[in-house]
């Protein structure tokens, strides 16, 4: 494993400008906003956790997707979110060489799984409403198959930095790392060029292609439930607007990240003060806050368990027989939508 010998962290000469990144004060707010958005996204993802587990009408095969998604982000708040809480209030990165490669990998891990559970997510949709292939039964062995791929997928490349292919270093402020954006050498770049292709733009591509054949297929579908009352059109656009949604929020905090990333690699010369490049990267972790506060207001399932748990009361509802359409794959499959 390769830059891990040393125990003090070097930014990037490239990287900052000549003045200091942050004034004190400046380094405090950024650990208050930080502080903001980690302890519920730590208290919230651990709850969809919990509650999925407690209950088994939440364990069906599209939650499996959901709950992944959670772990993902409960990974990157409980190490990127709770290390930029901790880094920033002191001013620099304080875990060495080590740490910092550490942090690097495991928010990169836990982040592109995340993007990789919201694509598995869409194309599930698409299959089970669309059904391109046919009838197909959604089961366990499915969901679980699509969450082992997702981890491996990340795994996959975000392992090369260790072995020599691309780095991990300090980002933003000096007080967080993830892949060096920054550095020219050839290695480095076309690691980046192909970290950037599968990981973020091959998945996204995934997300928009399932999601426009779902949205026609509502839209055909729509037209027909005119006629016979609506029921299946209602209960497609539930479960369309709480999966768009999450796109929508995934795409709001990761897309301006991604794009500063890309320019950097096509620019290295771009003189970015360090806080403008920070900015991005906060507003990408704090996505992890955001996928659990849909789950329970837009999910009932969800919702019926979660906000009891976290009001710490019993839960007072009698269990449901049937599932709800926004969380129920099995109940989607078996409306009669014809693909278009």
């Amino acid at each position: 494993v390769t830059g891990l010998g040393t125990n003090t962290m070097q930014p990037n000469a490239s990287f900052y400008m000549e003045e200091p990144p942050l004034s004190r004060a400046g380094f405090v707010v950024l650990s208050v906003i930080m502080a903001f958005f980690t302890i519920p996204a730590i208290v919230l993802n651990g709850t969809v956790i919990i509650v999925s587990l407690m209950h088994k009408q939440l364990r069906q095969p599209l939650n499996y997707a959901l709950v992944n998604m959670a772990a993902a982000d409960l990974g990157t708040a409980m190490t990127g979110g709770v290390l930029s809480v901790v880094n920033n209030a002191q001013g620099y990165f304080s875990l060495g060489r080590a740490g910092c490669v550490v942090e690097g990998f495991t928010v990169s891990l836990c982040g592109v799984t995340s993007l990789c559970t919201v694509a598995l997510i869409a194309v599930e949709r698409m299959f089970v409403v669309c059904k391109p292939l046919g009838q197909i039964t959604f089961q366990k062995k499915h969901a679980v198959g699509g969450i082992v791929l997702s981890w491996l997928w990340s795994l996959a490349w975000n392992l090369p930095p260790l072995f020599g292919w691309g780095r991990y270093d300090l980002e933003g402020v000096g007080t967080s790392c993830a892949p060096d954006w920054h550095n020219t050498d050839p290695n480095n770049v076309s690691y980046l060029i192909a970290y950037f292709a599968v990981c973020f733009a091959f998945p996204l591509t995934l997300i928009l292609v399932s999601y426009a054949k779902l949205l026609w297929t509502l839209h055909q579908v729509s037209k027909m439930a005119c006629v016979e009352g609506g029921a299946v059109a209602k209960g497609e656009m539930k479960v369309a607007s709480m999966v768009i949604l999450m796109v929508l929020s995934f795409l709001v905090a990761w897309l301006p990240y991604a794009s500063l990333a890309m320019f950097v690699v096509c620019r290295p010369d771009a003189k970015i003060h360090p806080l403008v490049g920070s900015l991005p990267v906060y507003l990408a972790k704090s996505s992890t806050a955001y996928n659990p506060i849909i789950y329970i207001l837009l999910n009932k399932q969800f919702r019926k368990y979660a906000v009891p748990f976290l009001l710490c009361r019993k839960e007072t509802v009698e269990e449901d027989e049937a599932s709800e359409a926004t969380t129920t794959v099995e109940a989607v499959s078996t409306n009669k939508v014809a693909p278009s």
